[in-house]
């Protein structure tokens, strides 16, 4: 396989999986802001106990005012041609250097469901500065047991999403009435076009089965073209993570559709879409994945990917303000325990 091929995180030569020496302050390195530091590290670093830090976007040309003795790096997700050459400037004075992923990079890069242009930039960033950065990585954080998994030749630790309270924990309205119309939402990136074809025909019957029903999607290039002329539906393109967190602010979504079909790039996704719905206080609906688990006693609705079995789901769930409001619940309940298990910081210690 051609993901085979492709640079992987490693270890330097003499890494312990653990800082080189005492940590004075952490420096996170990534393109600021943006939804992966705020749900795996924003909480954890201001846990009891963590050394102070920072946060520094790697598309800045000029490092020359940061500290690096005692400096532990994070590089969250990305490096850039500057980063690199900071670290590689600094290293006998660096307490350690680490790098957090939250997806199989190869994967998405040899696949063919991304836009070419963020392929490319995948590649540029964070796969070609491996082959610089291995010489220096002492710790190698992955999201899911399964990408760890996939990392497991850089001895990959599972650091689970824990988001801060305030950025999903936000006041509401109550639910949608007849009169002002139902929202049903999905927010994707323009990598799942699987997922949009997938729900494209369920939105389609919905909406003509319940006239009260508006619908909102967010779709790339390759997608868009599904959910052009269809009455009742609003179709956006992405926007900034901080107008789409000020945006929760304002609004409120009725029920959040969570599709994720079955897939290389699927397989290792961790749970943060759960986030995203405990912010707009919807009912989520959620594919039975390993992202996101099998129905259980929690009340989240977790459903196989069956069309009728979605239509039929949704429908019900329209005409059922109550248990639109538990499921609602019960996915901030698992939020709730996400943003509990930043308390205990960021472990440093060997694995």
């Amino acid at each position: 396989m051609l993901t085979l091929a492709l640079p992987k995180p490693r270890l330097r030569a003499g890494a312990t999986g653990a800082p080189r020496k005492p940590i004075r302050h952490i420096i996170l390195f990534g393109r600021h802001p943006n939804p992966t530091s705020d749900y795996y590290f924003a909480a954890r670093l201001t846990a009891p106990g963590m050394p102070p830090h920072q946060m520094v976007d790697i598309c800045s040309n000029d490092f020359s005012s940061l500290d690096a003795d005692g400096a532990f790096i994070i590089l969250c997700r990305y490096a850039s041609a500057t980063v690199l050459q900071w670290i590689e400037q600094k290293s006998s004075k660096l307490a350690g250097v680490g790098l957090f992923l939250d997806d199989d990079i190869p994967a998405i890069v040899t696949g063919r469901e991304a836009p070419i242009g963020y392929r490319i930039s995948l590649f540029s960033l964070g796969l070609m500065p491996l082959r610089r950065l291995n010489r220096h990585l002492d710790i190698v954080w992955a999201s899911t047991p399964r990408l760890a998994d996939r990392l497991k030749s850089a001895h990959a630790r599972v650091l689970p999403p824990a988001p801060s309270a305030n950025v999903w924990d936000v006041p509401h309205q109550n639910t949608s009435t007849d009169e002002d119309g139902l929202l049903i939402a999905y927010h994707a990136t323009a990598v799942h076009v699987d997922e949009h074809r997938f729900i494209q025909p369920i939105v389609k019957k919905v909406l003509a089965a319940r006239r009260h029903v508006r619908f909102e999607v967010f779709a790339g290039k390759a997608s868009a073209h599904l959910w052009r002329g269809m009455e009742r539906v609003t179709l956006r393109q992405q926007v900034s993570w901080s107008d789409y967190l000020a945006e929760a602010l304002t609004r409120r979504i009725d029920i959040m559709l969570v599709p994720l079909s079955p897939s290389r790039v699927n397989d290792c996704r961790s749970s943060t879409k759960r986030i995203d719905v405990a912010r707009a206080g919807a009912a989520g609906f959620f594919s039975v994945s390993e992202a996101y688990g099998f129905p259980d006693k929690s009340g989240e609705i977790r459903l196989p990917q069956d069309p009728t079995v979605w239509s039929d789901t949704l429908l019900a769930l329209i005409d059922n303000p109550k248990r639109r409001q538990a499921a609602a619940q019960a996915t901030r309940d698992l939020v709730a325990g996400m943003t509990s298990q930043a308390q205990t910081g960021l472990d440093f210690t060997s694995a």
